[in-house]
């Protein structure tokens, strides 16, 4: 199964201290040679971003930063884990390195196999 793991946290324009990147260094091998980790990336600050909404058919695009936001998309990584309880062992683990945030762990929609004729 695989699932879309998104990283929520309070919005900030330090860089990671280089402690900090060695550490998330080692957790994404880890998970990467575990065969868990498909992919991951950190977002830029929301300053770099721009917001789309759709209303009765007109689209607004409003630039970042979104200061009225309370969570800040930080960043993601897709999973490929046998279970649920899997993936939020991985993200109890991901929290440990990264601190304080919240990881929201959603199940991605598996379209079915394709049948040969």
């Amino acid at each position: 199964m695989r699932f879309l793991a998104v990283f929520k946290a309070v919005e900030t324009n330090e860089p990671p201290t280089p402690e900090h990147m060695a550490a998330m260094g080692e957790l994404i091998r880890e998970m990467t040679e575990a065969g868990v980790l498909l992919a991951t990336e950190g977002c830029l600050p929301s300053a770099y971003g721009v917001r789309l909404r759709q209303a009765d058919g007109k689209v607004t695009v409003t630039d970042g930063p979104f200061t009225e936001s309370k969570e800040v998309i930080g960043g993601f990584a897709l999973l490929q884990c046998a279970s649920m309880e899997e993936a939020v062992e991985w993200g109890k683990r991901f929290l440990a390195v990264v601190g304080d945030g919240e990881t929201e762990i959603r199940q991605l929609h598996e379209a079915p196999a394709m049948q040969s004729a």
